[in-house]
């Protein structure tokens, strides 16, 4: 009879299995979709006795990315710039004699110098001139006319385009609406982690070392989300998925951290102590809510929910700003020096942006949610009007 410390220890093992594949499904979908990409692209192109079925293969591992939308652009991408490099090549290799080893540098040359740099320019193109190359090196060794060398390489990047391009739609899909939710929710965690660590300078001050760390984490936040985005909007015009525009979510989030840069430059020397004493109490609710509610939003919008309400927000910033007119009123800030009066009221224009971009990002979270949840939204805000 097996013991339960046994059966205990098994069960352990399985679920941090079950853990490991919930933590990296994103990534073990995709290998099985390029795998199995790259299998059916070898087995057709093998099928329809292409001359290089291997073209196919690497086509198909190439333009099977994480999202729909990624893989839809690296298609249309890649088979652009084949057509484009296979078409020039051959006009190339038909037109230039190449005979002689000097004849066929030559006509290499004139080949890849200007399709490298139309990629140099053009990215999106950036497989025209591999695709010259073989055009023209190609039928050197397979005896074949350099039009058919073309044709049979724009067939095999076809076949694995459109391949790798029918696994990422239909096996395990990776929708990049889904991810770019994920990253929008990542950033603003990151957001509110950024704050907390900020408004500590404002009592002890800050280096500008530790204050370029914390803005370039959000910097790459937002790049990487700029980039999710973009596939997104790929997947939308393509009527792949259906989904709310990415871009203005994208821009209430690099008005947060605008509103983050601005307060960080405010931290790199403390407040007066005059003004640490005032504003404690205010600036620890401010900063508790706001973190709040930015960790609060990006719970919503993982969950497709409505957002958080704002009344704590609201309240927090209120008092901060009548004792901010308390402060004016009583005449403290004529005593200040010019640098610390200035931090002073750059902190307060911070909060009053980071306050108006706090309403829109409740804008965009309602925005997000899924249509039932922001009905159910709509008629609990009657109920309390």
């Amino acid at each position: 009879m097996r013991s339960p410390r046994i059966s205990g220890l098994k069960v352990r093992r399985i679920y941090r299995y079950w853990i490991a594949v919930r933590l990296y499904r994103a990534q073990l979908g995709l290998s099985l979709r390029v795998t199995l990409a790259a299998l059916l692209s070898l087995a057709v192109a093998q099928s329809l006795d292409l001359p290089l079925p291997l073209w196919a293969a690497l086509t198909a591992i190439i333009v099977t990315q994480m999202s729909v939308g990624r893989s839809l652009k690296a298609t249309i991408n890649y088979l652009s710039g084949t057509l484009g490099g296979a078409v020039y090549g051959a006009g190339i290799a038909v037109f230039v004699p190449h005979s002689s080893e000097t004849a066929l540098l030559a006509a290499l040359a004139i080949a890849v110098a200007p399709l490298a740099l139309i990629a140099a320019i053009n990215s999106n193109l950036s497989a025209a001139p591999i695709t010259g190359v073989i055009v023209i090196l190609l039928p050197e060794f397979t005896h074949a006319s350099p039009v058919a060398s073309a044709v049979d390489r724009v067939i095999e990047v076809a076949l694995g385009g459109c391949i790798g391009f029918v696994v990422s739609l239909l096996v395990l899909p990776s929708n990049a609406h889904r991810l770019a939710i994920e990253a929008a929710a990542g950033a603003l965690d990151q957001m509110a982690r950024a704050l907390v660590d900020l408004m500590a300078g404002l009592k002890k001050g800050r280096d500008i070392d530790s204050l370029h760390r914390i803005q370039d984490h959000l910097g790459e936040a937002l790049v990487q989300l700029s980039t999710i985005a973009a596939e997104a909007e790929h997947e939308r015009s393509a009527r792949l998925a259906a989904g709310p525009d990415t871009r203005p979510l994208m821009s209430t989030l690099l008005r947060l951290r605008h509103d983050l840069v601005m307060i960080g430059r405010v931290t790199l020397a403390p407040l007066p102590e005059i003004l640490q004493a005032r504003l404690q109490s205010p600036l620890a609710q401010v900063e508790a809510a706001i973190a709040d509610c930015l960790r609060a939003s990006s719970a919503a919008l993982r969950a497709r929910r409505p957002p958080p309400s704002p009344d704590r927000v609201e309240s927090s910033f209120a008092a901060y700003a009548a004792e901010v007119a308390a402060i004016r009123g009583e005449g403290l800030t004529r005593s200040l020096p010019g640098d610390s009066a200035e931090r002073f009221f750059t902190l307060g224009f911070a909060f009053e942006q980071m306050h108006q971009d706090l309403q829109e990002l409740e804008a965009r979270v309602v925005e997000w949610a899924e249509p039932s949840k922001r009905a159910r939204r709509a008629i609990a805000d009657r109920v309390v009007r």
